[in-house]
């Protein structure tokens, strides 16, 4: 048997949150299973389907890829943390206004995804085809690409900040 829980601490949202965890808990369990942020979803298990999408000091990350000792240090940043409480970022209003959620199922991810692509350093240039090849490490089972390309395409040439 290996080492037992050990504490950590994690910047999650902008806020520093303690927990204590196994060496291999994923990133992905400890915000569902030890902090009960859920917004990232366990789906594959396997990082192919981007439901579990995180951001890791800005970039997009496939939570149950990444050890949570890892992330120590980091700042994390999950679809809770997308916008202040109660409210919706533009891109989250942009995927209502465009019917992009569907079942909602990989939304979280998808918006992490998106948030990523509308804040790099390509941004400026986004087209129809620059946003499918962003997008393509998140998987919709609902079919609804389309949708969830137009929606960013609204955010991305109305130049709103805050996506």
């Amino acid at each position: 048997m290996g080492p037992g829980p050990a504490p950590l601490s994690l910047e999650i949202n902008g806020q520093s949150r303690a927990l204590e965890v196994a060496p291999n808990t994923t990133l992905l369990a400890a915000l569902r299973d030890h902090l009960d942020i859920t917004g990232a979803k366990e789906v594959c298990d396997r990082g192919a389907c981007g439901a579990c999408m995180v951001l890791v000091d800005g970039t997009p990350m496939n939570a149950c890829m990444l050890l949570a000792f890892d992330c120590e240090g980091r700042a994390i940043t999950t679809v809770e943390g997308l916008a202040a409480a109660g409210t919706l970022s533009p891109l989250q209003e942009a995927f209502i206004a465009h019917d992009a959620a569907q079942c909602g199922y990989c939304t979280s991810g998808m918006l992490i995804s998106a948030t990523a692509l509308l804040r790099g350093p390509t941004a400026g240039a986004l087209d129809h085809a620059a946003i499918a090849k962003g997008m393509a490490g998140n998987m919709c089972r609902c079919g609804s690409y389309h949708n969830i390309v137009a929606a960013i395409e609204s955010v991305a040439g109305g130049g709103k900040e805050g996506a």
